[in-house]
């Protein structure tokens, strides 16, 4: 495995394309959350699968699934960012934080579980904050015993899981995510087991675009406040939500406030997750896939840092 291309060195996000030994590609990103610094917290978004075979109809790295990285591919993206910034071994950061969101559905690749189970073991650092992200796929159930399992053994006040839903009408979820998934009321249901009291609540995921359905007292009907809290963000800019005609309803310009106001009116906490917008120019936000600048149709204020090949 090599790293062959990266976009240019920021303080914000960086990222990184390597190829395995049989010209398979794959991209992870460290990223810092400003006015934090790198010392303060430390954030590196990992690939799970080569491309995704769920096509979202906003997300770049769908349609071309190669299959699962394997252990020692997880790991090496994680190696290869420690030996960049913490040569020592020792991750000097306050908070080190490892997504399993940058390419792929994680609850496809067990790996991800035996990655999880060793790294107490492998790393050296001050506090670890495991994240996963999923749109909980139909035939993931026994992945997601084994991550609860694992997460009530080792991470039971620091693992942060999130549902992807971006949209509170069912019909709508299955047209933004074209395969079949739990419903709402199953990962209710599933995350009522996971949740540790005084751990961190279970996340549930908007991305909004100007059409999206969003109705959180709609949402009370599955989702208990004192259990789950939501996080809205924009739609980043992609080809494919360029191609669908996709539209963000947060913007630079409007970040829609009272769409919070609505959801905390209905009880829950409530992230209005906008970041920095520069990440869009760089690639590194969520559904974003840098391999495709290859395309020849442009995408606005989005993929404008160029890779360098190493």
């Amino acid at each position: 495995m090599k790293v062959i291309a990266r976009t240019k060195d920021n303080d914000i996000a960086t990222v990184f394309v390597a190829e395995n030994e049989t010209g398979k590609m794959f991209e992870f990103v460290e990223s810092t959350q400003p006015p934090l610094t790198r010392r303060d917290k430390w954030v590196l978004i990992i690939s799970t699968l080569f491309g995704c075979p769920v096509e979202c109809t906003f997300c770049d790295a769908g349609g071309r699934y190669e299959g699962k990285l394997s252990y020692e591919e997880l790991k090496f993206q994680i190696d290869y960012l420690i030996n960049i910034r913490f040569p020592s071994g020792y991750i000097d950061s306050n908070k080190f934080k490892i997504q399993f969101a940058r390419m792929g559905e994680p609850s496809f690749n067990p790996a991800v579980l035996e990655l999880l189970r060793n790294i107490p073991a492998l790393y050296d650092y001050r506090l670890f904050l495991p994240s996963l992200s999923t749109i909980a796929p139909a035939g993931t159930d026994n992945f997601f015993e084994e991550l609860l399992q694992l997460k009530k053994e080792l991470y039971r006040n620091t693992f942060q899981l999130q549902f992807s839903l971006h949209s509170s009408d069912t019909k709508q979820r299955d047209e933004l995510l074209p395969v079949k998934k739990w419903s709402f009321e199953k990962i209710a249901k599933y995350s009522e087991r996971f949740y540790d009291k005084g751990g961190k609540k279970i996340t549930l995921n908007f991305a909004l675009s100007q059409d999206s359905l969003f109705e959180p007292k709609q949402l009370l009907k599955y989702f208990a406040p004192e259990i789950f809290l939501l996080k809205i963000t924009p739609i980043n800019p992609t080809y494919k939500a360029e191609k669908n005609n996709i539209k963000s309803l947060i913007t630079e310009k409007n970040n829609h406030n009272e769409i919070v106001k609505a959801a905390e009116a209905a009880g829950y906490g409530v992230i209005l997750s906008i970041g920095e917008w520069e990440e869009n120019k760089i690639g590194s936000n969520c559904g974003q896939y840098v391999s495709t600048l290859q395309q020849a149709t442009n995408v606005e204020n989005a993929y404008e840092y160029e890779l360098s090949k190493l």
